[in-house]
């Protein structure tokens, strides 16, 4: 039997995070997966360097790939240094793979990176979103929302 997943993942170190998306996507479900990484791409994350800013993932072949992410050339790779924007393999459950793939394709979502960090087994980690866009109003309505939340938070300041 399977171990209960948490909803909150094991989060040791930030890495990257792409703040945008939760402006631009309704996030449904987040999964956590692994990555598979040359040992140049873990030196460079581990110094902080990488960005996920434009980065989306995609379901080819019954595999997930990690497309457009931007994790820069170490500075003591040498002739062993990678691609900066080489699409990277998630690594997920089959079961999970298939049900990201008809979500995909049925209900026309998108899968979008989130953050990728180290756990506290220090692994390297990304954690995806099962997202639908939102459209020009869902946005407004999120800035009005994130307004009045800070106004009130400042009245229940001053007024204690």
């Amino acid at each position: 039997m399977a171990r209960p997943k948490t909803t909150s993942f094991d989060k040791f170190k930030t890495v990257a995070e792409n703040r945008r998306a939760r402006f631009d996507y309704h996030i449904d479900e987040t999964f956590e997966a692994g990555i598979a990484l040359t040992g140049t791409e873990v030196k460079s994350l581990r110094f902080g360097e990488g960005s996920i800013a434009e980065s989306y993932a995609e379901v080819r072949n019954g595999e997930v790939w990690l497309v457009n992410s931007n994790v820069p050339e170490f500075s003591h790779g040498n002739r062993f240094n990678h691609e900066p924007k080489r699409p990277r393999k998630l690594l997920m459950h089959e079961r999970e793979i298939a049900r990201l793939q008809g979500s995909v394709e049925r209900k026309g979502m998108t899968l979008v990176p989130l953050s990728i960090y180290f756990n506290s087994r220090g692994r390297a980690k990304v954690e995806l979103a099962l997202a639908r866009g939102k459209n020009v109003a869902d946005k407004r309505q999120t800035v009005k929302d994130r307004d009045w939340q800070r106004q009130k938070s400042r009245v229940m300041r001053e007024h204690g």
